[in-house]
């Protein structure tokens, strides 16, 4: 049965993962201008985002999936870099928001990786 924290971890990410589908435009909006292809990114990360809600849940793929998830945050730090640079682009976000959130992230991927191997640790006992 999976554990608050994993719960919490997939609950993230699927509504993120959702919400790249919802709300294509504001998306693409933050993705920054030196990368091509920006829908198709943003729909390819909510894909991933909901494979990893997912995959954490399940024990056999946890880890994989919480790497995954890892390496999506990393992946997707340069828009949410961007997103700060140009507050003016979202004026319903408080810019020290865009900004507070940076270093936050940087703790989120601390907590999936604390999340997975606290649970192959119980699972090894």
């Amino acid at each position: 049965m999976p554990r608050i924290p994993l719960l919490i971890i997939a609950l993230f990410f699927l509504i993120g993962g959702v919400a790249h589908f919802v709300f294509t435009d504001f998306f693409v909006m933050a993705m920054p201008d030196y990368l091509g292809y920006h829908k198709e990114l943003v729909l390819i990360s909510g894909i991933f985002e909901l494979l990893g809600a997912m995959g954490i849940l399940i024990p056999k793929t946890r880890f994989l999936a919480g790497c995954g998830l890892i390496a999506l945050i990393v992946a997707v730090y340069p828009a949410n870099i961007n997103m700060a640079l140009h507050a003016e682009r979202y004026p319903d976000i408080s810019e020290i928001f865009l900004y507070a959130r940076l270093p936050l992230q940087f703790l989120f991927v601390w907590f999936v990786w604390w999340a997975i191997h606290l649970e192959k640790r119980k699972t090894a006992i």
